[in-house]
């Protein structure tokens, strides 16, 4: 299937009166698949960009440009002012997404103009799409779809290759155009990325927390066979809940906590914004902790559940590790990860950063919550 497919996408983009394309490479299996896509099809014609917003992993620039020097050349534009300058302060998920697809198209409008390019090529994949036109949270790489006109508001048209297609199938097309295998594998990144998951109030040091507890949670988590595993913060401000609690009596010796900070979820067809809650306390055994969501998870506003791992009795910040498996994105599991594991990432968390109070682990499905939590 995947040759076939190729060789009709390839001969449909030669068809296009294309005069240079602009690639906005992620350092994903999307962007990357579609870029790698369009240049056998047009060659030096496409010009390939990885923005740097101030919202990436630690040294994620640098690595993806080493890791896509063979089949893909990548020239890295540094925007990191200007996405703090309009993004810092912000707090509500779907306004952080809007403003970012704002500036990140207007930056991407600027380099096209630059280049003498006429066309954008980016990895817009279905669930893409499926989740921004159903409410359930904007993407930052849909646009036509909403019925936004790029040639009018940026000066470009859009070359969207892989639009109807799964990430599974993306995966499989990336190993016939010979993509490197660490960015086949590599587990997907929000277009927003560190920005969305410093929950709540966008800050720098917010930023600085989370970049460091990703480096631990991705290093640590890695190899397991996973398929997205990462770490998110947000103020350790919690509230006891004794109905909450109720719920969960029986379970062990827990109690129930809702934090200040809302979290998308889903319900539905539709998207959800509601209470991120937290259980401290000892199960009678392990596996209880994966019960959790089942008996929280219906109750009203309640979007994701966490439990706690370790905490201590000072620090501003509370670190999720979050670890699901699934195949389509559009629903997932969450990923049973053993006690000692979860308790060793805890640990070198607190003992890296004295801002993080506690560390937790979020054990609620995709539905009813999303994978990421803005």
């Amino acid at each position: 299937m995947e040759l076939a497919w190729i060789d009709k996408a390839v001969e449909g983009i030669k068809s296009l009166p294309i005069k240079c394309a602009v690639a906005a490479i992620s350092g994903g299996v999307d962007s990357t698949t579609a870029a790698v896509l369009v240049r056998r099809a047009i060659g030096d014609r496409l010009r390939a960009v990885f923005i740097d917003t101030g919202f990436m992993r630690l040294n994620e620039p640098a690595h993806v440009k080493e890791l896509l020097r063979d089949v893909l050349p990548i020239e890295v534009i540094d925007a990191r002012d200007r996405f703090y300058r309009e993004m810092l302060g912000l707090s509500d998920a779907e306004e952080k997404r809007i403003r970012f697809r704002e500036v990140f198209y207007e930056v991407l409008s600027g380099v096209a103009r630059e280049y003498g390019c006429d066309w954008l090529v980016q990895g817009t994949i279905a669930p893409d799409w499926i989740e921004t036109r159903g409410g359930i949270k904007t993407q930052h790489n849909v646009l036509e779809q909403i019925g936004i006109d790029t040639v009018s508001k940026y000066g470009f048209k859009l070359i969207e290759p892989l639009r109807e297609l799964y990430k599974d199938q993306v995966r499989e097309l990336a190993k016939a155009l010979g993509v490197p295998s660490e960015i086949v594998n590599r587990q997907p990144f929000p277009g927003p990325g560190l920005s969305i998951r410093a929950v709540g109030e966008l800050t720098l040091e917010k930023l600085d927390v989370v970049r460091g507890a990703t480096e631990i949670v991705e290093r640590r988590l890695g190899g397991m066979g996973l398929s997205q595993w990462f770490a998110a913060a947000w103020e350790y401000d919690v509230a006891s809940s004794e109905d909450l609690s109720r719920i969960i009596n029986g379970l062990g010796n827990f109690k129930a906590y809702v934090f200040k900070v809302r979290a998308t979820g889903v319900k539905g067809d539709s998207r959800s914004y509601g209470n991120v809650v937290l259980v401290r306390g000892d199960p009678s055994n392990w596996g209880l902790i994966y019960d959790l969501y089942r008996y929280l998870g219906t109750a009203r506003d309640v979007t994701h559940v966490v439990y706690e791992l370790m905490g201590r009795g000072s620090g501003k910040y509370f670190v999720s590790i979050r670890a699901v498996l699934t195949e389509d994105f559009m629903t997932a599991d969450v990923a049973r990860i053993p006690q000692d594991t979860l308790m060793g990432i805890a640990q070198e968390i607190l003992g890296s950063d004295e801002r993080v109070a506690a560390v937790g682990y979020d054990v609620t499905p995709k539905p009813p919550a999303t994978i990421e939590y803005e």
